[in-house]
């Protein structure tokens, strides 16, 4: 399976605001910077985010972006269960005409349920816990 880039940047805005210092807020423009990426994609990213409460988005002259809630709260799997459409194949009748006698289709569920699984065993906080390569890269 593979993620958007949508989920993929998701998952990596968040693990940068879970390596800040406890309380500090960055910006948008950070965040971007870090991972090279487009700052109108960046902005969806965080915006839908922020609808979700993963991230908490301050407006005006000291405004800036932090997380929504404790990393130890947020599970891997539920936050790409919220960004990633998570349909692997199209099933519907007019699609595909072996439907009906198809069992691909409870394979490929099987899978994805064993893959979201996995992640819900893992926290944005394993993530960056005692990661120091990490903090260099992102931080310094």
């Amino acid at each position: 399976m593979q993620l958007t880039s949508f989920t993929d940047y998701g998952l990596r805005a968040l693990i940068y605001l879970a390596s800040l210092p406890k309380g500090e807020i960055t910006s948008i423009t950070q965040v971007t910077d870090v991972y090279g990426v487009s700052r109108n994609h960046m902005v969806k990213i965080i915006n839908q985010l922020s609808r979700l409460g993963y991230i908490k988005a301050y407006r005006g002259k000291n405004g800036g972006i932090t997380l929504g809630q404790p990393a130890e709260s947020i599970r891997i799997g539920d936050v790409v269960r919220a960004l990633e459409p998570l349909t692997l194949v199209n099933c519907s009748g007019e699609f595909c005409h072996i439907t009906p006698a198809c069992r691909l289709k409870s394979v490929l569920q099987d899978a994805m349920k064993q893959f979201l699984q996995e992640l819900d065993q893992h926290t944005l906080a394993d993530m960056v816990k005692d990661n120091s390569p990490l903090y260099q890269l992102l931080l310094d």
